[in-house]
Formats: C-alpha cells, structure tokens, sequence
C-alpha cells in the first residue's frame, strides 16, 4: 500500500497542473478575445439595448452586428466583472475597432448616444419649448408646463414668476429618452454656474437684484445684434433708470403684446401692458428673453457714457445720442419711414 502513494500523489499533481494550465489558457482567451478589436475599421454603428434586455440577448445582438466575434466570451467576461445585471439601456454609437472589454465599459457607464439642442441667445420661454418639442424631448405644453410652475421653479433657486430669462443659451448635449425636467435643470444649472457670486454682489452693489439684472440683460440681448454694442446699450438703459425715465424699448412693447405682427406701430406703444416699457417707468415685469454671458456682463458693467438715445441704423448698429434734439435728428435720417425710440 506505501508504495501506491508517490504514483497518486503524482498524479494527483499531474492533475492539478492540468487544470491550472486549462484556466490559465482560458483566462488568456477571454483575456485576449476581450481586448482585441474584430475590425480595425472605425466607422461607428447605432447599437440599442432596450429596456430589461438580458446579458445573453445583447451579447447575441453584438456578435450578429459584427461588434465583437465570440458572443460567449463576451457573457463570460461580463459575468467575472459582475457587470451582466448592470448594462444601462440606451443608444449606444458602437464600432468593431473598440475592444469588446471597451464596449462593455461604455455600456456599464451609460455613455449613450447624445443629441444636441442649440439654443441661441435673445429666444424667448415660448420658442425655446417649441425648439425643444421640434427635437422630440418633450413636448412644448409639457416644458412651459414646468416653466411657470412654482414649486418648480423654487426648487431650482431662482426667485422668479416664470423660468423666462434663466433657460440659459447653450448647445446641451442629452439622450434621447431625456425628459422635459432634466433639460430644464441643466439649463437653469448652466445660468447658475456663469452668473457667478461676484456678479450677485456686483448686482446687489448696484441695488439691483439678480431678477432685475436679467430683465435688463434680456432687454440688451434684444435691442442689438452687434456684440461689441451691449455694454453702450446697457449704459442707456442705466442712464434712462437713473433719471427716472421710462426706458422705451421696442422689444418689451413687442414681449407684452400676445397679438403682436408686423411692425411696431403707434397703437402697440399706446398699449398697457406690465412689460411696455413706453408706458411704465422702471423695468418690466421681468425678463423678455434669455441672455447670455455677454449681455449678463454688459448689464452688470454697463460702459459709462452720456447717452440716453439709441436709434438703429438699419445696418445691426445703432446711433447713440445724448440729447433729443440730436436723437430726433438720427431718427429722420436713419428711419425713414418712422422711428425707433429710444
């Protein structure tokens, strides 16, 4: 019998060696069928996992796209790394060159395919909802839902009626499921981070709240489309409150009047409205659109002047005055057919 025991002992280890060579071998196959791109071409492909898909389902649908070559490494592989119950369904852009272990991270991290919104500076509540209802998000009676709700609107910290002048203009970037709240949130988030703690002790420097400094922001943002202006335009503005003069801006005749076409006319500035600025003295009721940085900043640091009149060229620019008598003459040679006053 002691003579038996060397032969099973070796044989025993025999066995052992065989089956730690047979995991190793595999463990490199998986290793290196994970790691290795089937295709070196880089051209992406849209790639979906729908909601409650399974590991074995996506991992077929991969290998029949021409994704990654062996669907059951794949399995394996998702399954040593606990990641089967944690695939995110999505649209995913997916190409053969990625490495199958590359795919899996992205789908593990939910790194999905985005859509862009660009939302130009100067658009207003309404035709933001529509740009947004266009792009098939949400729809435009859902978002302004959201944009004069209260409770809403408090919990994104801003003191406000309606979210109209905080919708900052940006190009967001969302997944296609995205709802109407997530891109709210992400625009009134951008509008928080640019109008920064040094702009709210500016705006409270100058006795002005931040609401107050958006809706002349928003003012700016309509009146001109030069850039480089806003800052005079600004100073105008400043100028008019100071004097306690009514600030006579043709875009919040146009904001306040729903009925509004065409051009502005005699009967539109005769109008009452909280936001006919030919008719109230001070601001509006608040914003009429939605600024960006740049008309943000020219509120805040207005360039200082002497102007109280600006008069559009009809070139993008304006003429500035400082007297009437010299506004009025701007206004017969730059506006022939009526005027812009200002």
């Amino acid at each position: 019998m002691k003579k038996r025991v060397k032969p099973i002992i070796w044989g025993s280890c025999i066995l052992l060696i065989m089956v730690a060579l047979a995991a190793a071998y595999t463990v490199f196959r998986i290793s290196h069928c994970m790691t290795t791109p089937l295709d070196p071409d880089p051209e992406k492909i849209l790639f979906t996992i729908s909601p409650g898909q399974g590991l074995n389902t996506i991992a077929a649908h991969l290998e029949a796209r021409g994704l990654i070559a062996h669907k059951t490494c794949f399995k394996l592989y998702a399954r040593y790394k606990k990641a089967a119950s944690r695939l995110k369904a999505g649209e995913y852009m997916i190409a053969a060159s990625q490495a199958p272990a590359r795919i899996l991270d992205i789908f593990v991290q939910g790194k999905e395919r985005l859509f862009p919104i660009t939302i130009p500076e100067g658009l207003n509540m309404d035709e933001i909802a529509q740009r947004i209802a266009e792009t098939g998000f949400c729809t435009r009676e859902n978002f302004l839902k959201l944009c004069r709700d209260p409770e809403f609107i408090r919990s994104l910290d801003i003191e406000s009626h309606t979210l109209e002048g905080y919708l900052f203009p940006d190009t967001y970037f969302f997944p296609n499921h995205t709802g109407c709240q997530k891109i709210i949130r992400k625009m009134t988030a951008t509008f928080h981070s640019v109008f920064t703690p040094e702009w709210r002790a500016r705006a409270k420097e100058m006795g002005f709240s931040v609401q107050e400094i958006v809706t002349l922001a928003s003012m700016i943002e309509k009146e001109t489309a030069d850039p480089s202006e806003r800052p005079l335009i600004s100073s105008v503005f400043h100028n008019r409150l100071k004097k306690r003069m009514r600030l006579e801006s043709d875009p919040t005749v146009i904001y306040g009047d729903k009925d509004f076409k065409g051009r502005i006319r005699t009967k539109h500035l005769r109008r009452s409205t909280p936001y006919n600025t030919y008719r109230i003295f001070g601001l509006p009721l608040g914003p009429i659109a939605n600024p960006g940085a740049l008309a943000l900043k020219a509120a805040l640091f207005p360039e200082p002047s002497s102007f109280f009149f600006f008069v559009s060229k009809n070139d993008r620019t304006h003429y500035f005055s400082k007297t009437l008598a010299e506004h009025n003459r701007a206004v017969r040679k730059y506006q022939l057919k009526g005027s812009s006053n200002h």
